[in-house]
């Protein structure tokens, strides 16, 4: 069984997302996560989740939109996540690249969804680009401060540096089509050494749809191309990573495997 530990079903019209989450069985995929971006929207990713059993959710604030007016107290993230399909905090994180919210709410908001992890225990999906030593310094300090939480790097994409300190600090990498994209050698180097037992698979879909499908709207059944890649790196066969990644999944997401999240 493969896993698409990250995606948005919600981007895609409703038309489409039964076709979507058919094909991705077909292919093999049998759980997907479809996350959260904003607070207003974190009803309709527990509809989603709702009407499939494969499917699961996340509630959380995207970075780019942690500029859209008052971001959601500790408390109010903690009530959000309380449904039996939600089984993940995010994404969040930091993104420098795009700068679309003020610095400054970016790492607020960043901080309350760590603090909602840490009182919930769920698992934190992190969005990191052209941050990563910011990004390591609010995770470490919130460690320092509140004790220990599972996360992932989402859609993994940042500096060895970054993932040897989330790796130390117990956290796992989640590789999308980026990893098979030709010019994509440092994250593929970095997929072939970071340990086994860390590793996760997503699509991000509608977006970054992995090689030989580049060009095309991504969706999750297109992960099955960057498990391919990702055994091409470790020098295994597809079926091990496919296990093992799936495996890592449920070790990470535990509440995906209670009774009212199968």
């Amino acid at each position: 069984m493969l896993v698409d530990s990250h995606c948005h079903l919600d981007y895609f019209t409703e038309a489409e997302i039964e076709d979507i989450v058919g094909r991705a069985r077909a292919a093999g995929v049998g759980r997907m996560v479809t996350i959260g971006t904003r607070y207003a929207q974190a009803e309709r990713v527990k509809e989603i989740a709702d009407r499939f059993p494969d499917v699961l959710g996340t509630v959380g604030i995207h970075p780019h939109n942690a500029g859209e007016g008052e971001l959601p107290t500790v408390e109010q993230l903690v009530a959000l996540a309380d449904h039996p399909k939600v089984i993940g905090i995010g994404e969040t994180g930091l993104d420098y690249f795009y700068d679309k919210a003020p610095r400054e709410a970016q790492a607020e908001n960043f901080r309350r969804h760590i603090r909602a992890c840490q009182v919930t225990g769920l698992p934190l999906a992190i969005h990191a680009r052209a941050a990563d030593e910011d990004v390591a310094t609010i995770l470490a300090e919130e460690r320092a401060a509140g004790g220990d939480f599972p996360f992932l790097l989402h859609c993994f994409s940042s500096g060895r540096e970054l993932a040897e300190k989330a790796v130390a600090m117990g956290g796992y990498l989640s590789f999308s089509g980026i990893l098979t994209f030709p010019k994509s050698l440092e994250i593929r180097e970095i997929a072939a050494e970071m340990p086994a037992d860390r590793l996760l698979l997503e699509t991000d879909s509608p977006y970054l749809a992995p090689v030989p499908l580049r060009g095309k709207r991504c969706e999750p059944a297109y992960v099955a191309h960057t498990a391919k890649v990702l055994a091409q790196v470790r020098g295994v066969g597809q079926a091990e990573v496919e296990a093992l990644t799936t495996a890592n999944f449920f070790r990470l997401f535990p509440k995906a495997q209670s009774p009212g999240a199968a």
